[in-house]
């Protein structure tokens, strides 16, 4: 949905300094548009898990980093989440590609189990699903910022 100059443009002007990611095939090809990209630094996690509290330094060290991952890493990183989020209260802000969010009947459990789980978690969030709802990451992205409050941004992936 988002190109690779697209993302870097809207990360930029949101202020957001650092992009700590495991990508998959969708968030992938931003690779090398981050990496050229002079204001943003791109970190690469081996394992979901490692991007929260990576994340978490970042922020408590003045920056302003975003984590990226899909929704299966989410899941996988849970624990670490739940540290950051909610046991030292950090607002590190997400952008989650929804695996097969687009198609109807993928049966993709994925799916299935993403909204639950961040409304289990209570998270603030919000979906993009659709060119017209491009805006809504950085406009998310700047009012978690305000209001010091972690938030995620649920990236719609498949095709239609």
């Amino acid at each position: 949905m988002f190109t690779g100059p697209e993302i870097v443009e809207t990360l930029e002007q949101a202020g957001v300094s650092h992009v700590v990611w495991l990508p998959d095939s969708t968030l992938g090809p931003w690779e090398p548009d981050l990496e050229s990209s002079s204001k943003l630094q791109l970190i690469r996690v081996c394992r979901e898990g490692e991007a929260w509290p990576l994340a978490a330094g970042l922020l408590v060290a003045g920056q302003a980093p975003i984590v990226m991952m899909q929704t299966t890493g989410l899941f996988e990183s849970g624990d670490a989440m739940r540290n950051v989020l909610f046991d030292l209260r950090l607002p590190v802000f997400a952008v989650i590609g929804a695996r097969n969010w687009l198609i109807a009947e993928s049966g993709d459990s994925a799916k299935r189990f993403t909204q639950a789980i961040l409304q289990a978690w209570e998270l603030d969030w919000v979906l993009i699903e659709s060119e017209a709802d491009k805006p809504k990451l950085a406009e998310h992205y700047r009012a978690c910022t305000q209001a010091g409050q972690a938030g995620v941004v649920l990236l719609a992936e498949g095709s239609g």
